[in-house]
């Protein structure tokens, strides 16, 4: 065994001992399914910002996105990433604050699903029901992405089998999350948004320099771009550049409309729900916003510049057919780019953009089957202790489920997190905005909106050409919020109870 190899292996237990080690540490604070699901809502303003934007970011932040770029250029992961901002800073600013007082207001809620059944008075349990349905669906969908990044940065980093990979990535993510709970994913996630951006940052500086400057790199990167466009790289290459370089107003849009997700993003959302108090949610925006631009900033330079920066070390990342390897970008880089043990920190980046959206995905799926499921539907007297239980078991199946669909080694992290991104923000987005703003809405008017918004992702996903090439997340949302509110205003059973809550919600100081 090499010494670069044994200094990789050293990087990554110091790391992972640590992750586990804040499993069992915050595994005592968790006297009830309150404090395993939401920490009790004590959490600051410093690290419920971190651990929003490191949930959000997931392995998609230093594989996906990064690959996105090294495949095409610029355009379409810059205009992404475009969106996704706006959408971050719009999340916080309109929804933060008012969501927190909501959830408290309307029984203390802990889930989401939890929280549009207090709000809508659903006592038939049918929007809970579906709401659980739709979150187990699309986080199983998204925990797999975060299975593959790790599955991907064990092979390129130690040689280790793709299905290694995928087993190692599975037992430390599923340690943590089931002792801990809320606050040991909070503080992991805290510790990994910082490692994510301090390694992002330092590689495309790194980058820049090694390239001659910007002007240089860009000219660098100009070149490997026309000997893609010549087919030197194969298929994949070719394709991405070419259509990069076709980037019409369509494609734009769709790019754009990735930032709706993030009013649908349960994983998200509890974040808010967690904060200590609604007078912190501006420092945790301002935190939140500017982490977001400066990392999205490093992803966006990796990615584009590494394939010059990559081609002149006498690398390339393609497969004849296949844009898997470009994915690898920033761990390729970042393996020629630094000594042994400063690249196996900065490689567990990686791991912890992959696990701090893992966990609490799996963290917020588990609470949403034993709180909304199980004991709303199934065992209503079900005690704390047995809650916390179906959740720990509940956790492990959809990590089991995810961990099959993973198994797929072509998979795209991109593409697995585009349809569960779409999925989220089409089903819940509309309704979260609607339940805390328009005191119209009705049970049916959400039913109706969840239901058509969600088979509108699957429907609209399995489509191509012309209009649907857009991303199906812009019109399963509009979709789902017309329905919504026309249902709604023709839905003559207004629930005078649920309409005074309501107004009494509105009329709270924050």
């Amino acid at each position: 065994m090499s010494s670069q190899m044994i200094a990789y292996i050293v990087a990554f237990i110091l790391y992972l001992s640590l992750m586990i080690f804040v499993g069992f540490r915050y595994m005592k604070n968790n006297k009830s399914s309150g404090d395993f699901f939401l920490g009790g809502r004590k959490v600051g303003p410093w690290m419920t910002a971190l651990s929003a934007e490191a949930s959000d970011m997931s392995g998609w932040l230093l594989m996906g996105l990064p690959g996105l770029a090294y495949l095409g250029g610029m355009k379409e992961a810059l205009w992404t990433a475009i969106g996704l901002t706006i959408g971050t800073y719009l999340n916080w600013l309109i929804v933060a604050k008012p969501l927190r007082k909501c959830t408290i207001s309307f029984g203390d809620s802990i889930t989401i699903p939890e929280f549009l059944t207090n709000r809508f008075h659903d006592k038939t349990h049918i929007l809970s029901t579906i709401s659980v349905i739709f979150n187990l669906l699309f986080f199983t969908i998204y925990v797999s992405s975060g299975f593959v990044a790790c599955a991907k940065l064990f092979n390129s980093v130690f040689g280790l089998p793709y299905y290694a990979g995928l087993v190692i990535g599975l037992i430390v993510i599923l340690l943590y999350t089931i002792l801990g709970g809320y606050l040991a994913v909070c503080a992991t996630d805290f510790v990994q948004g910082t490692l994510m951006f301090i390694a992002l940052i330092v590689a495309g500086v790194v980058m820049l320099v090694v390239l001659g400057g910007p002007s240089q790199a860009m000219e660098k990167v100009s070149l490997f771009g026309a000997k893609a466009l010549n087919g030197e790289f194969g298929d994949a290459m070719k394709n991405g550049f070419a259509k990069n370089q076709n980037y019409g107003v369509l494609s734009i849009i769709s790019a754009l409309a990735w930032g709706l997700g993030y009013f649908g993003m349960p994983h998200i959302l509890v974040r808010f729900m967690g904060l200590r108090s609604n007078s912190e949610v501006k420092t945790s925006r301002r935190i939140a916003t500017v982490w977001i631009v400066i990392a999205f900033f490093g992803s966006l330079v990796v990615g584009s510049f590494g394939s010059a920066y990559l081609y002149e070390k006498g690398i390339t990342l393609w497969t004849a057919n296949s844009v898997s390897m470009a994915e690898t970008v920033f761990s390729a880089s970042i393996i020629k780019m630094f000594p042994s043990f400063i690249a196996g920190i900065c490689l567990c980046a990686i791991l912890a953009a992959a696990m701090s959206t893992a966990d609490s995905q799996l963290l917020v799926a588990s609470s949403a089957f034993s709180r909304d499921l199980y004991k709303g539907l199934f065992k209503k007297n079900a005690s704390e202790k047995e809650i916390l239980k179906v959740s720990r078991i509940t956790v492990f199946v959809i990590a089991a489920i995810a961990f099959i669909i993973a198994l797929d080694q072509n998979s795209s992290i991109f593409g697995l997190v585009s349809y569960a991104w779409a999925g989220f923000g089409a089903t819940f987005g509309p309704l979260i905005i609607l339940a805390l703003f328009w005191r119209g809405t009705t049970n049916k008017g959400a039913i109706a909106g969840l239901i058509s918004g969600g088979l509108t992702v699957v429907i609209w996903n399995k489509l191509h050409g012309g209009i649907f090439d857009v991303y199906e997340l812009l019109p399963a949302f509009v979709i789902c919020l017309l329905v919504t509110i026309i249902v709604s205003l023709f839905d003559k059973n207004k629930n005078p109870e649920m309409l005074a809550e309501f107004d009494k919600f509105k009329a709270l100081k924050d």
